[in-house]
Formats: C-alpha cells, structure tokens, sequence
C-alpha cells in the first residue's frame, strides 16, 4: 500500500529530475512529515497584525 506522500515525492522528483532510489523514499517521505508537520505548527501560531520582524538576526 502506497502511503499518502509517495505520489507527491515521485511527482517532485520527477519535476526536479531528481532520481530517488526505492531505498530512500522511506527516509524522504519521513522527513517531509516531519516538514510538514513543523510547517502546519508555524502556520498555526497567531500573531498580531502589528507585530514587526526581527530587525538582526545573527548566530
């Protein structure tokens, strides 16, 4: 059974012309949840219409 991103990551890679051998898209498809999941936390973090960015950021 194909799970839920595999058409998503064969499409991508097709688009990019990127071959993914068999072996890795168990480990593609892992990160892409765990990507996806931190986006959707980001995307559900309300913040005031006022709120301003971060002028510096620096490491």
């Amino acid at each position: 059974m194909a799970e839920p991103l595999d058409d998503y990551i064969d499409a991508v890679a097709k688009a990019l012309e990127l071959p993914i051998d068999d072996a890795w898209k168990p480990s593609v498809r892992a990160n892409l949840a765990v990507t996806l999941k931190m986006a959707k936390m980001v995307d559900e973090f309300s913040l005031p219409d006022e709120t301003e960015p971060a002028s510096i950021y620096a490491a």
